[in-house]
Parts: C-alpha cells; structure tokens; sequence
C-alpha cells in the first residue's frame, strides 16, 4: 500500500468506497501501487497496467494497452473516439464495481501478461492521418507554417490534424486552421 494513494482515497468525496473495493482487488496481484499524475496508478517492472479515474459522472480502470486485451465480457470502452490503446471499465456506483471486482483478475492478469511479453500497441503513425486539403494547401504557401508544423511532436501533430479534420465543411476547416496558425509557430499543441 502506498500512503500517498490512501491520501488521494480519503480526498475522494464520490468514489471512495468503489476506490477502496476495486484497490483491495488490485492489491491482491503482484502489481506495485504508485500516484502519477494524481491518479492510482498500478505497475508491473515498471510499466503502467492499470489507473483508478474518478470523473464527474463515473469512475473507471483504465488499462494503458487495453487494445491488446481480449474482453470476452466486452466490458472495455475507448475513452475517446481517437483512442489508439488505452481502454476502461467504467463503473457508476458500489453495484457496479462489485460486478468489476469478478472480472478484474483475470483482466489484469491477461494484461501483465502483456507486460511480460513486451507486446507494444502498433499507433498510427502521422502521416496515416487524414491531412485535410485546406491545411495541406495552407502549408504548401507557408514554408515557415510548414517547418513548424513538423517540428512539433507526433502528438500535436496529430491534435491539429483530427481538430481540423473532424469539421464538416470546408470554409469551417480554413477558419480552423487560420485560428491554429500563431500557436503552431509557437512551437504549441493544440491544447497547450
């Protein structure tokens, strides 16, 4: 046990019992228990396996290479649309997280399995994103834009490229771009 995840645990004003429930579970493997980035966070030689979030609405584990699990009980979702490989369980109330608590040990099993085979989630790389025409033209008259652009880290790279993209019309992309502009030459992600 970590003192400084029984701290975060105690701070908890909605989550306390399914946290305490679902560390007791946990606990019972061989995983280190560790608080990164504010959050619960479960280890195997190193690697992160497991995350305890608390959100507004509901709580969940989240398994950084969730992708590489199998889930015959479908339980895992993607965080978000453009997910590549964390999954979680998301859990509502204490009903909730004892029905979790069945399931976890063979979830977090298969997952230091994973570890111990080094698997690695194969991510998209840039360039396999879509890059929409009015960015692309954008760059093509702007090689200062275009030098900037691709020294910033995949990550932000990626961040414009779906921002832009996930607008529908085209005169919504160009406005998009136009206003991502200064903070691309800033050297800055779209969310920094």
């Amino acid at each position: 046990m970590n003192a400084k995840v029984d701290g975060f645990i105690a701070r908890s004003q909605k989550w306390q019992q399914e946290f305490t429930l679902l560390r007791d579970t946990i606990l019972q493997s061989c995983l280190t228990e560790e608080l990164k980035w504010g959050k619960p966070c479960y280890t195997y030689d190193q690697n992160n396996v497991l995350i305890l979030q608390g959100f507004k609405e509901f709580g969940a584990l989240l398994f950084p290479k969730g992708a590489l699990l199998k889930d015959p009980q479908g339980v895992l979702q993607k965080p978000g649309e453009n997910t590549q490989s964390a999954r979680r369980i998301e859990f509502r109330n204490l009903q909730d997280t004892k029905k979790i608590v069945e399931l976890l040990q063979a979830y977090i099993a298969e997952a230091i399995e994973i570890e111990r085979a080094g698997l690695k989630i194969e991510f998209k790389k840039t360039e396999d994103f879509d890059m929409p025409e009015e960015f692309r033209s954008r760059l093509d008259r702007d090689a200062t834009l275009k030098e900037a652009f691709f020294a910033l880290t995949p990550g932000r790279q990626r961040g414009y490229l779906l921002h832009f993209a996930s607008a529908k019309q085209s005169k919504t992309r160009e406005s998009r771009v136009e206003k991502c502009v200064d903070k691309i030459l800033s050297g800055e992600g779209l969310n920094d």
